[in-house]
């Protein structure tokens, strides 16, 4: 991570750079600036600022190096935990096919919105409490 935010430190300053010789080059040219490629120009050079500080922040959050960044490290010593997930659910496709009624109640007519909303609400509190009922109850 650390050569990407050096990227993005040099690429600002690159951009930096060509926005001074592209305002001299207009005067010498034009006799005036040429606002719209200096404000382009400057604005690309402000953004790389901004990823190359924002990558830092980061790098300096996470306290060093990842095992994802070190080319020695082996694919297991950055497997964090991520979770329980059900494989057996079906509440998943529920809320899936209920969200498309939904988004084509946006497209289609707003009535069939609500009928949508309905359905979203019963398949969040489906998938939220599945394992309260039945043979997995706790």
């Amino acid at each position: 991570m650390r050569a990407n935010i050096n990227v993005f430190w040099i690429l600002s300053g690159f951009f930096l750079l060509a926005d001074a010789i592209y305002i001299l080059w207009s005067l010498i040219s034009y006799g005036y600036v040429e606002w719209v490629g200096t404000i382009g120009i400057g604005l690309g050079a402000i953004l790389a600022g901004f990823i190359a500080f924002y990558l830092s922040r980061v790098h300096s959050a996470q306290g060093g190096e990842l095992p994802e960044d070190v080319l020695t490290s082996n694919i297991d010593d950055g497997d964090p935990e991520m979770g329980f997930y059900s494989p057996w659910s079906w509440w998943p496709i529920i809320l899936g096919g209920a969200l498309a009624i939904f988004v084509t109640g946006l497209a289609v007519g707003t009535w069939i919105c609500f009928i949508g909303v309905a359905l979203i609400l019963i398949a969040i509190v489906g998938w939220v409490y599945e394992y309260y009922r039945g043979f997995f109850a706790r």
